[in-house]
């Protein structure tokens, strides 16, 4: 007998380790929240996968499917934990990262910080080579210039390379060659190429991304082994498939290589959630918000598709500037994280000033309520202040809360120096990091033209069904919707989301003299390539190709995506390409530029799986007043009273269930917090639907 497929997801965060186990239908059977072992991730995976495993009775060895997604590229690439890097540059080229821009990310910051690109001048070595814009060789590598390079990057105690000769995009020989070199010289030493890692031109982005990969693979890789090993020896027999930064996943072997990939993969999870929630309920445009216990993420959702990019900025010296960190190209879910979290710090600045985060007690120590440790107040310790957080149910019971040494952290850290007591400064750290992070909503908003008001928010992760109403309102949304087992969202969204693969590759052409024969030839290269990376993660017949060119106007910097035709390019098709740019650069810009010459400079293809329907399902709209049995005293987020609010268990309500605010709803991983100016609502899927209220309180 064939047992039924039966899946797993874990997402390592900062803080919280979150676990799903989830059946072929979709339902989730269990999941679990761990406090996140930083010495050993794996510690802290395994005991919230045998714990979550145990509630439905199964075993690792039943499981046929794992998606993991965790934190530790972005925080070695954050915390600077990485290996030491040497790069290798083409003669004459040495200083690619000292220049970068050519330009200053805050004109008038007299004492303006400058992104760390992570190589220091001393480990930039460069070889004597050239190749052409087209590929051509223009001179040979100097192979005997090799040994010397050896003895600088032995002596410099470099662990990785990453090398990024000019041009490498358009012919990959010569880095090869000398990888190739290099790995017989000196054993061990782990090598990145650009031509591997982001064949694009634009060498300082080029040489940024395959020096990030360079910098966490040593880590990833190791991180990698140990954790599949450490599950093997549990029982587990089906592979471990990796999420990435784009929404879809990968193979072990894949993301060792090519680890830059996984940054960001835990919020794309939420993402892809927040995206399938969408279409279940036919919203079209959406907010979503997933805030953790470390950071708090925002990502705007169109048409059931998440806003993507191919670039991105890590580690920026000042948060919210452009320009201001080390640029990755990557295709990546596009979003604005910023260091809110349960777990976020609050303090008192030099001047006065009340501030929180980004710095976080994570889990270990931990908030102070948490009792291990810790001893600066957090944001969760001002949850629990409030009332907000109920200690019966917080974190399945796992700990203990104590509410008395929350109160006396903040007393102490915050109250004495602004002359406030406890309940104040609680309130006061509550306001600031709901304000902070619908300030990024709104400049997230702004940046990509779109509007917040006429957009429902999907809340979910560890506190972001605690936060959403305040935010909201902050944020000018009227609509907040909270799925199931928003405590583990992100988790949940790896279970929906596909095996995928993207390659971009740049191929200078101009588009009225295309040759589509030659393009064909590289596209199909391209989708060969990605195809057979998604056949090692799963064995299906049928997939889903996707074909992109990155369109300019003659001398312009930068290019707009098109999408081309699931099909072999045909010279007919110029004309309709032609069209579909200039409609979207009007789109963008208000008009095209008639009689302009359009070339395009680099080509996209993605390869995924195919994803089963999403279960959409009709809302009956019935509401029915519930009888509230439990009230507790919480501060009210309006008027600043103490107040009585409705406290519920989640799995008590019934479809229509409605009631008004304020209200806390309970749950094994999370508590959604209703305002006062709010209704909730249980509809036939499950969800819970805020709406703001008109009147008094709007």
């Amino acid at each position: 007998m064939v047992s039924p497929p039966i899946r797993l997801a874990i997402d390592v965060g900062g803080t919280f380790t979150d676990t799903v186990v989830m059946d072929d239908a979709g339902s989730i059977l269990a999941s679990s929240k761990t406090l996140t072992s930083h010495g050993n991730p794996a510690n802290a995976a395994i005991e919230g996968a045998q714990h979550a495993l145990s509630e439905c009775g199964l075993s690792m060895s039943q499981l046929t499917g794992f998606v993991h997604g965790t934190t530790l590229a972005t925080n070695a690439l954050i915390e600077k934990k990485g290996a030491c890097v040497a790069t290798i540059t083409t003669e004459g080229f040495r200083d690619i990262l000292e220049i970068a821009y050519e330009r200053r990310y805050d004109q008038y910051d007299i004492s303006l910080e400058k992104p760390d690109f992570l190589v220091t001048r001393d480990r930039s070595f460069t070889i004597r080579e050239r190749v052409s814009v087209n590929g051509e060789v223009l001179i040979e590598l100097d192979d005997d210039a090799i040994a010397t390079l050896v003895d600088g990057i032995i002596s410099c105690g470099a662990e990785a390379v990453a090398i990024c000769l000019i041009h490498a995009y358009a012919n990959s020989a010569h880095e090869q060659r000398l990888a190739d070199r290099l790995r017989a010289a000196i054993p061990g030493i782990s090598v990145s190429l650009s031509s591997d890692v982001s064949p694009e031109a634009r060498e300082f982005d080029r040489l940024c991304t395959t020096v990030a990969n360079a910098y966490i693979q040593p880590l990833m890789a190791g991180y990698l082994k140990r954790f599949a090993e450490n599950f093997a020896s549990n029982g587990l027999q089906c592979p471990i498939l990796m999420m990435t930064a784009s929404g879809g996943m990968t193979t072990l072997e894949t993301a060792a290589k090519y680890p830059v990939r996984l940054v960001e993969s835990g919020p794309a999870g939420g993402a892809i959630l927040a995206a399938k929630t969408a279409r279940d309920l036919g919203i079209d445009e959406v907010l979503s918000f997933d805030m953790g216990g470390t950071t708090a993420k925002l990502c705007l959702i169109d048409d059931y598709t998440p806003q993507s990019s191919r670039q991105f900025e890590i580690a920026r010296a000042a948060r919210f500037i452009k320009g201001s960190g080390l640029p990755v190209r990557i295709p990546v879910i596009e979003m604005i994280e910023i260091g809110a979290g349960g777990g976020s710090i609050a303090t008192v600045d030099r001047l006065g000033r009340l501030t929180v985060g980004p710095q976080s007690a994570g889990s270990e120590p931990g908030p102070v309520a948490f009792k291990r440790g810790g001893d600066q107040p957090t944001v969760t310790d001002a949850d629990v202040v409030l009332g907000y957080i109920q200690i019966d149910t917080f974190a399945e019971g796992k700990f203990k809360i104590d509410v008395e040494a929350a109160a006396n952290a903040i007393d102490k850290q915050i109250g004495v120096s602004l002359e406030l007591d406890a309940l104040d400064g609680a309130d006061g750290i509550s306001r600031i990091v709901d304000e902070s992070m619908a300030s990024a909503a709104r400049m997230h908003a702004v940046e990509s033209g779109k509007d917040l008001a006429k957009r429902t928010m999907i809340a979910f992760g560890g506190n972001g069904p605690l936060h959403a109403c305040r935010v909201a309102r902050s944020a000018g949304v009227t609509r907040i919707v909270i799925p199931k087992g928003p405590g583990v969202g992100s988790a949940i969204g790896f279970l929906y989301a596909p095996v995928s693969f993207a390659i971009v590759r740049s191929h200078y052409v101009v588009l009225s003299s295309m040759n589509c024969d030659d393009v064909n030839h590289r596209l199909n290269n391209m989708i060969a390539e990605a195809h057979a990376v998604v056949r090692q993660g799963e064995a299906v017949a049928d997939v889903v190709v996707k074909r992109s060119a990155f369109m300019r106007y003659s001398g312009q910097g930068h290019e707009i995506d098109i999408e081309l035709p699931d099909r072999d390019l045909q010279g007919s098709d110029i004309e309709t390409l032609t069209l579909a740019f200039e409609q979207q650069y009007a789109k963008q810009f208000s008009r095209p530029v008639p009689g302009m010459s359009i070339e395009i400079l680099n080509w996209s293809v993605e390869v995924s799986t195919l994803q089963n329907a999403s279960n959409s399902l009709e809302d009956s709209g019935d509401t029915s007043a519930l009888n509230v049995e439990s009230w507790v005293q919480i501060r009210c987020d309006i008027t600043n009273e103490l107040c009585q609010a409705a406290c519920i268990k989640r799995s008590s309500l019934r479809v229509g269930d409605c009631l008004t605010g304020p209200a806390l709803i309970t749950e094994p991983q999370t508590t959604t917090f209703v305002g006062r100016d709010f209704n909730v609502r249980l509809d036939s899927q499950g969800n819970l639907r805020l709406s703001k209220i008109e009147g008094e309180y709007a």
